[in-house]
């Protein structure tokens, strides 16, 4: 494994843990000895580079500092990183990706080489990309990064006809899914699917407990209608219920009295307008979003092209049925030349299903 390749490690340790600010690995490497090695902490903790400094200590001097991003040279909730990098006597830095953030972009690399430090840029940088996907797209565009995770059948059913879904996956593919989630800032379903399965949609670790960070959960809800006593209005985390101008005033206040954030958005065709209440979420500081379903929000989502990742759970069963549902909807492509195709794909095997990924253009 290279420094670098130990950066990126270490900055996927931080995932889901550091938003909005990004998870970053750092590495300190002296004579061919790594003497200090870290990641980004909570917001308000220090950067990656400030924790590998602290435990380099003296030995940071005449280093190398391997980072998966360009060392920022601003005061935010934490000090800059340049100063002390320089104060600790770094030598060289190898940086993954410049910081597209338009306070840091470039002036972090140019005040090191300004001080006599030799940069380096480019060692990792398409994993560095990935780690860092949902904040490269929030700092850039203010919105989300958005996965959508499917699980479905062999012959592409995600629930029978009788609206049955738990469980067409099994553990490792389930346990992959809490991972998921722990990575996101929120997760965000349909209001079938809250009324279908009751779903609590929290992180959980491999003893089905709920980890100490919970994403915000998202039910989108235009007409108020989740149960007050739905689980996801029980804790462990938050809910925001997404209603549209004309749900009810009464349920709306219920459901706040029952613990969630009841925000009204414009209307789209009768619904929640999704890119109104995508957009919001960005601006609430929401850098990663997981849509877990159901049918008909996947389908609003892929005719707005909103998704930028997809996972999609094959398991090995045939449900059959013509009214059994399917992932996505509506009028769909005319010719295969205008179907939306993924790239990047990757395929995975988890217990007897197969996990394949891919970004959308």
């Amino acid at each position: 494994m290279s420094y670098m390749e130990r950066a990126l490690h270490l900055a996927r340790e931080g995932l889901g843990k550091t938003s909005p600010n990004p998870s970053v690995g750092a590495v300190i490497v002296k004579d061919g000895v790594v003497v200090g090695e870290g990641f980004t902490q909570p917001p308000g903790g220090d950067h990656a580079e400030r924790v590998a400094l602290k435990q380099a200590g003296t030995l940071a001097r005449g280093a190398a500092l391997f980072v998966t991003l360009e060392p920022c040279f601003h005061q935010g909730r934490t000090p800059p990183c340049v100063p002390s990098i320089l104060q600790a006597g770094i030598q060289k830095v190898h940086m993954a990706i410049i910081d597209p953030n338009p306070l840091v972009s470039g002036k972090g690399k140019a005040a090191l080489e300004d001080a006599g430090v030799r940069t380096y840029v480019g060692e990792g940088e398409g994993e560095a990309r990935e780690v860092m996907e949902a904040y490269l797209k929030h700092i850039t565009t203010g919105l989300p990064f958005v996965t959508a995770k499917v699980a479905m059948s062999l012959d592409g059913k995600i629930a029978t006809r009788t609206g049955e879904s738990r469980w067409i996956t099994g553990p490792k593919a389930r346990a992959y899914v809490h991972q998921l989630r722990a990575a996101s800032d929120a997760i965000m379903v349909g209001i079938s699917t809250a009324l279908r399965d009751d779903p609590q949609l929290t992180a959980r670790d491999p003893e089905e407990q709920p980890l100490e960070r919970q994403p915000v959960r998202v039910i989108v809800d235009s007409k108020a209608r989740l149960p007050l006593k739905a689980q996801v209005l029980a804790s462990p985390g938050s809910t925001i219920l997404a209603t549209a101008q004309k749900a009810s005033p009464r349920k709306t206040e219920a459901l706040r009295k029952a613990g969630a954030e009841v925000v009204t958005f414009p209307e789209d065709g009768g619904l929640v307008d999704l890119q109104a209440l995508i957009g919001w979420l960005g601006k609430r500081g929401v850098t990663s979003l997981l849509v877990e379903g159901g049918g008909r929000l996947w389908t609003s989502l892929v005719d707005l092209k909103a998704i930028d990742k997809l996972i999609v759970f094959v398991a090995p069963i045939i449900i059959g049925g013509r009214r059994a549902p399917t992932p996505v909807g509506g009028e769909g492509a005319a010719r295969i030349s205008e179907a939306l195709r993924l790239s990047r794909v990757r395929v995975a095997q988890m217990g007897d299903d197969v996990a394949i990924s891919g970004y959308l253009s």
